[in-house]
């Protein structure tokens, strides 16, 4: 088991001197760890290995071996323990040389309980820290997770979730608006998880009629209803050892809500038809594009399930609130299905990177997949163009130029008697008037006044609308 499964750090004593282990063991007894003691060094290695440890208690001398060759041997290995040393008065400068070699900290002998328990607990905390920084800048430099494309800070959010959750059997509830990738993530959390190599199932309870849902998920019998000419095996049996996914779970009959409450909560069910009882081994990981706590409100959803599914939740932003992923997306899936057209598309047009970044996409990361492809497959460019954009994404730069155009007759900003005073003019005031020169330059053309002022065109449109609606003096 990993340090991130533990319910508390694990510490590895390693003293030969059984009556000192014992002490130092006493000194600990209150402390929120669980501490494993042992006396020599082959001892030590075999426990390291077999489940490393948050923390090493190091004697530099043991029977056996110097401590110095476990501390060599643990960053060898590359093992996620921290390590402190103990040594005898007179080798300290062992100890610090130590500390060189990859020690946390050291405690000469003779030390008091407190001085124990706090440096303990100080590495510790350094360590998660550590750790807590670690894990951020992974995350932070993954601009692909599995089938997500994107680096924003929302759906680094979501990676680390996922990275959490993954290892656990505990139900996850995906809550997001339709297309924003609920059964990637599921996939995601079912492929990072120890059941990867087990079956990962999944059912659209949105897509299947209430009166056949019950035969999808258990599965029934010959003869049961009217048109089941043989046995069928449901998605119950067939994720055994896997994963079960309940996409819109919202819209399941509330009957089988019941049935579907007893079977997460029991792991057992009856077929349609039968009588039998059968045992599975799933986890559960179900989604829905609705506010599951109003479809509960308004009786649509039971409350007892909602609660027994709603374990880990995890939101999909909408694509946008990922600004910054839309054009990574945009280009990732042009290439994609460019290679799979047998086409010439390689980029998008200045012009048309502002209409996708400026767009609201209310069809979300799947929209923006089938706008691309209605592209690949109805033109062939190297360059997709305007043009080339099916509606309504075709008019989208139009409506923001309409407001654009109403800019075209620039005035100075008036000077204040304020700044005639102070000799100081707000940095609001300055932005406006350095951008709306830069369009003017431009000759109106707000993309090129965005790359002479060196930023996106769409912050150059936000700002813009932002100055629209200002009211007029």
């Amino acid at each position: 088991m990993g340090p991130a499964m533990r319910d508390k750090p694990l510490i590895l004593l390693v003293e030969d001197t059984l009556s000192l282990a014992a002490i130092y063991r006493e000194y600990l007894k209150d402390e929120p760890f669980e501490v494993r003691a042992v006396a020599t060094g082959k001892d030590a290695r075999s426990s390291i290995a077999a489940s490393p440890p948050d923390l090493v208690l190091l004697d530099l001398k043991l029977p056996d071996m110097e401590g110095e060759e476990i501390l060599q041997w643990i960053a060898t290995e590359g093992f996620p323990t921290s390590v402190i040393i103990i040594t005898a008065h007179g080798s300290v400068d062992i100890a610090v040389d130590m500390i060189r070699q990859g020690a946390i900290d050291f405690l000469e002998k003779p030390f008091d309980a407190n001085r124990l328990c706090t440096t303990v607990r100080n590495t510790l905390k350094h360590t998660r820290l550590t750790q807590l920084v670690d894990d951020l800048q992974l995350g932070l430099d993954r601009t692909s997770f599995h089938k997500f494309i994107g680096n924003s800070l929302p759906m680094q959010t979501v990676y680390r979730i996922i990275d959490a959750a993954s290892p656990s059997k505990a139900t996850v509830f995906i809550t997001g608006e339709s297309g924003t990738g609920k059964e990637v993530c599921a996939e995601a959390i079912h492929s990072e998880g120890p059941r990867s190599n087990q079956p990962f199932i999944a059912i659209n309870c949105g897509a299947i009629p209430n009166d056949l849902m019950e035969s999808e998920i258990f599965g029934h019998t010959k003869g049961a209803f009217t048109g089941a000419s043989s046995d069928r095996v449901g998605a119950a049996t067939m994720a055994d050892k896997g994963t079960l996914f309940l996409d819109e779970i919202g819209e399941m009959d509330f009957d089988l809500q019941t049935k579907l409450l007893r079977f997460i909560q029991t792991g057992t069910f009856q077929k349609v038809g039968s009588s039998k009882t059968e045992s599975v081994d799933i986890r559960f990981i179900c989604a829905t594009n609705k506010d599951p706590l109003a479809e509960v409100a308004a009786g649509r959803f039971r409350e007892d399930l909602y609660y027994r599914l709603h374990v880990i939740p995890i939101h999909l932003p909408p694509l946008r609130d990922r600004d910054q992923d839309i054009l990574e997306l945009a280009n990732h899936f042009l290439l994609k299905f460019a290679e799979e057209e047998i086409k010439d598309f390689k980029n998008f047009s200045p012009e048309v990177e502002v209409i996708l970044a400026s767009y609201e996409w209310p069809g979300n990361v799947r929209q923006l997949q089938n706008v691309i492809r209605n592209i690949v497959v109805l033109h062939n460019h190297a360059e997709v163009l305007k043009e080339h954009l099916p509606p309504p994404i075709d008019t989208a730069l139009s409506e923001i130029e309409v407001a654009s155009r109403t800019q075209d007759n620039i005035r100075a900003v008036p000077v204040t008697e304020n700044h005639l005073s102070t000799g100081v003019r707000a940095l609001a005031e300055i932005e406006k008037e350095t951008i709306e020169r830069a369009i003017n330059l431009c000759n109106g053309n707000v993309p090129k006044a965005a790359a002479l002022l060196e930023v996106s065109p769409s912050t150059i449109y936000r700002k813009k609308q932002s100055w629209d609606s200002e009211p007029t003096e």
